[in-house]
């Protein structure tokens, strides 16, 4: 039976990472890190909001023989759950019906799950475990209301160890319904503005 990591980071930080960390300068550092927190296990109430607020999510799982594959999860915002402070969980959408991401949890129930927020450059790497469960009842109560999808089985998170990242080399990008409200924003204070100054030339004439 293999004993509990010493620090929650350990479930990236192998001694093979430790070893490399430490031939290229960066293991003082980190070890630093590891005495004074380590990486967090529960989630905090921005982290809650980050998460809740995503549309757009990568999970990554591997088989048996450790064959890595990453999958993209999406949906309205709000269409993953904070479970509680460890568990998220979400509403798995009808695909293409290969079940990679099923079949590797069933082997393997290590999982990996990757936000990234690029309006504000924030990303988040969560490491756990997760499940998948085939249950009506549970996979409508994590179905978002009125998303044109048809929901198939519910994906179970479970979070060991979580860590953020800066936000070097994050390219800034809005999604497309904030640019069309900017815009759209943009045009009616155009419309306005169009419209006083006609009023003032019309004014101006008749003086």
């Amino acid at each position: 039976m293999s004993s509990a990591p010493a620090y929650s980071s350990d479930v990236a930080f192998t001694p093979t990472v430790k070893s490399i960390q430490a031939r290229k300068g960066s293991r003082a550092g980190y070890a630093s890190m590891e005495e004074r927190s380590s990486w967090r296990t529960g989630f905090t109430l921005d982290l809650v909001d980050f998460i809740e607020s995503q549309t757009s999510v990568f999970l990554a799982t591997a088989n048996a023989e450790g064959q890595p594959y990453i999958q993209h999860r999406g949906g309205p915002a709000g269409f993953m759950h904070v479970v509680d402070d460890h568990t998220i969980a979400f509403a798995d959408f009808a695909g293409n019906r290969q079940y990679i991401t099923q079949g590797n949890l069933a082997d393997n129930s290590k999982a990996y799950l990757f936000l990234i927020d690029y309006r504000t450059r924030q990303r988040v790497k969560l490491w756990g475990e997760a499940e998948v469960v085939e249950d009506a009842e549970l996979t409508a109560k994590f179905m978002p209301e009125n998303y044109r999808a048809r929901p198939e089985q519910v994906i179970i998170f479970k979070v060991a160890a979580w860590d953020t990242n800066c936000p070097q080399h994050i390219p800034l990008r809005f999604e497309a319904a904030e640019v069309e409200a900017i815009v759209a924003g943009r045009d009616t204070r155009i419309k306005e503005l169009e419209a006083e100054v006609a009023r003032l030339r019309k004014a101006q004439s008749s003086q």
